[in-house]
């Protein structure tokens, strides 16, 4: 099956072969996938982290060999710590700003250079992958007021579930892309006061679906991606928005994952 990476900040990924279909995820660059299927313009592909399938715009695919897409798929990873760095390429000295939870594999260990087909790509500005990414709170804090998109992963727009995810996997855990998947994992805390920092905290709607995901940082405060990423309280109701003073979402489960 044929195979690519993308080598781009952002790829927007599509419930259907068309600009005008619904935004389903993002790919992000360093995503490794599968090609399913082609039609005029549009490539279904899997992504490979989390198996998400939509349709990408063919002419933002890079023709890769199996080798090239097999060798990154196999490296060791830098997973982007920031919300967003910058990339130059060359020979072109193109510009590119990638975001968090992209996923880069480094020519060698003492360098910031990197190959993908005929293009070498390295760190511009402050950006090392000798830098440690942080807790939970640090990762999850520097996506602050990041506007909501559906079906965003980045800090240019992020919904509840790509924010926990893109977190996650920055700190080194792959988690699912939905909230409804995400929610399948850990184990129970049965307590509200005992969820501790990097719990996940789900929440239903009326007919009692999974509708929403935010991460504990303890002490009765969950931040979370609604409207904007955003910090608020925490109790056995759900979440409380002090500025609304309502609750925003009906608490169902809170899941220790780490």
């Amino acid at each position: 099956m044929e195979k690519s990476i993308c080598t781009y900040g952002l790829i927007p990924v599509r419930s259907e072969a068309s600009e005008r279909a619904e935004m389903v995820t993002q790919l992000l660059f360093g995503d490794t996938f599968d090609i399913l299927e082609r039609r005029t313009d549009w490539c279904k592909i899997r992504q490979h982290d989390d198996c998400y399938e939509g349709w990408i715009n063919s002419n933002l695919l890079l023709k890769l060999s199996a080798k090239e897409v097999e060798s990154w798929m196999c490296g060791k990873k830098w997973i982007v710590p920031s919300p967003f760095i910058k990339l130059v390429s060359e020979p072109d000295k193109t510009t590119h700003l990638i975001s968090g939870g992209s996923a880069i594999f480094f020519n060698g260990e003492d360098t910031n250079c990197f190959t993908i087909g005929n293009k070498e790509f390295y760190l511009s500005g402050n950006s090392s992958p000798l830098k440690p990414a942080g807790s939970i709170a640090d990762i999850a804090m520097a996506y602050m007021n990041a506007p909501y998109l559906w079906g965003g992963r980045s800090f240019y727009g992020i919904d509840c579930s790509g924010f926990t995810q893109v977190v996650f996997k920055v700190a080194g855990l792959q988690l699912p892309r939905d909230a409804s998947q995400q929610v399948e994992l850990g184990s129970i805390i049965n307590f509200v006061e005992e969820a501790a920092l990097g719990d996940l905290a789900f929440f239903d709607n009326e007919e009692g679906n999974i509708t929403h995901v935010g991460i504990c940082l303890g002490k009765g405060d969950i931040i979370h991606a609604s409207g904007r990423v955003r910090v608020d309280k925490l109790d056995h109701q759900g979440i409380y928005n002090d500025e609304s003073r309502t609750y925003t979402h009906k608490l169902r489960v809170i899941k220790r994952i780490i």
